[in-house]
């Protein structure tokens, strides 16, 4: 990456800035108009980033310490009283939409690239394209138009599906690579070797960084500014810890932030919270723009007929059907379903978990689902992005016609707010 490149993404990160209140009011999202100026550098005219390959270890690194902390951030956020006690409807649709939604993609899958894949790459393409991202809808899950549960259900939701599609996507790689003598059973011990490592290093680095960093604190040895540092430290060195030791990273980071967000003091998860919002937030959307730059383009191209289809299909049918499922029992209006089941973006965890697939050569249709991957999220990041403020202005809508009956509407039963990666404006 040379210095034209940094510098043009420098000048665009501060005049984005500069009407960032603006496009707050506008149908234009952040990962929209990042991923738009991903593709003009891109593009013929500019030419500025022709050199770099998806291969590329800063694009790897970058994305891969994105999602770490995002992980360990959306962990930390994590109050499991409150889950139990008040949140049915992100239980439900992790639960019971979340499951249901990869099988429906792995049905789909099977059925548009029959001769390219197995039922084990189909299942993984299926995985790493269930998780949803909320940045890409900002203005659903920031109005308080829509209903206090319905937003934060979204919300909650979106934070926990990629930490927990996560070991079920290393599962289904795991058995998808199984080559000559390394049967399921060698591949399952693999894939066991990871998790337990990883939840080992999770503890260690959570429960002892966090018990540091107390101590620290009580004692005054460390500044406010190194408070937020080292916090988020402990995601970083979660993750590499446990690659350096055969664990898998991102499980660590999830486990650590869990870990954190048991034990650690209020002040110290206001700083982590928010890093997320600043620091996390732009990692976010500098990941977009590597997106964008670097694998779109060469995606669109060899992309085929099937692969657009599937995209389609992964965003509204497979999403859908899933959440219709899930909410049944909770008796929610036919527009909360449609809402909750169209607003499910697929972003950033997409995007990496992708990048996973790129290194395993051994992985039947491992290009064909890379591919797959870039053309959904591309299709997520406008569609969701476009539809944000007409979807809530619609369903706000719907919801306020409705008004005699509140009282009886499940939507309108309120909730104790829990910490969120793109609280709402009041």
């Amino acid at each position: 990456m040379n210095k034209e490149v940094i510098g043009a993404i420098a000048v665009f990160v501060l005049c984005l800035g500069l009407i960032s209140r603006k496009l707050e009011k506008s149908v234009v999202t952040p990962p929209m108009a990042y991923v738009c100026f991903g593709l003009l550098i891109s593009s013929p005219a500019l030419n500025l980033v022709s050199g770099i390959k998806i291969e590329n270890e800063i694009i790897k690194i970058v994305a891969e310490i994105t999602l770490a902390i995002l992980l360990f951030a959306d962990a930390s956020r994590i109050q499991l009283k409150l889950l139990r006690q008040e949140y049915k409807l992100p239980l439900r649709l992790l639960s019971v939409g979340l499951p249901i939604s990869i099988v429906l993609g792995t049905i789909f899958a099977l059925l548009l690239f029959p001769q390219q894949l197995d039922i084990f790459s189909a299942a993984a393409l299926a995985t790493i394209l269930s998780p949803t991202d909320a940045a890409l809808g900002q203005a659903v899950v920031n109005s308080s138009r829509i209903p206090a549960r319905i937003r934060q259900g979204i919300n909650v939701e979106s934070g926990l599906n990629d930490g927990l599609c996560l070991p079920v996507l290393l599962l289904f790689i795991s058995l998808a690579t199984k080559t000559g003598d390394n049967n399921a059973t060698y591949w399952l011990t693999v894939f066991s070797q990871q998790i337990v490592l990883g939840t080992a290093i999770a503890i260690a680095i959570g429960y002892g960084g966090t018990q540091l960093i107390m101590y620290s604190l009580k004692h005054k040895w460390m500044t406010e500014s190194f408070e937020d540092l080292s916090i988020v430290g402990l995601a970083i060195l979660a993750y590499t810890c446990a690659e350096a030791v055969g664990g898998n990273g991102f499980v660590a980071a999830f486990g650590a932030g869990l870990i954190v967000g048991a034990i650690a003091t209020d002040s110290i998860l206001a700083c982590l919270h928010n890093f997320g919002e600043a620091e996390g937030q732009l990692l976010t959307l500098l990941s977009f723009l590597m997106y964008a730059a670097v694998m779109v383009v060469p995606s669109v191209e060899r992309a085929s007929w099937q692969m657009w289809l599937y995209g389609i299909l992964s965003l509204t049918v497979t999403r859908m059907l899933g959440v219709a499922i899930a909410t049944k029992d909770l008796k929610l209006q036919l527009d909360s379903t449609l809402f909750i089941g169209w607003f499910g973006p697929r972003g950033i965890a997409s995007i990496v978990y992708g990048l996973l697939i790129v290194e395993k050569d051994n992985l039947p249709g491992s290009q064909l689902i890379f591919t797959t991957m870039v053309i959904t999220v591309l299709l997520s990041v406008f569609a969701h992005g476009l539809t944000a403020f007409p979807g809530v202005h619609w369903y706000a809508k719907s919801i306020e016609d409705k008004k005699e009956f509140h009282d009886r509407m499940p939507e309108m039963m309120s909730v104790e707010e829990m910490p969120v990666r793109l609280p709402w404006r009041k």
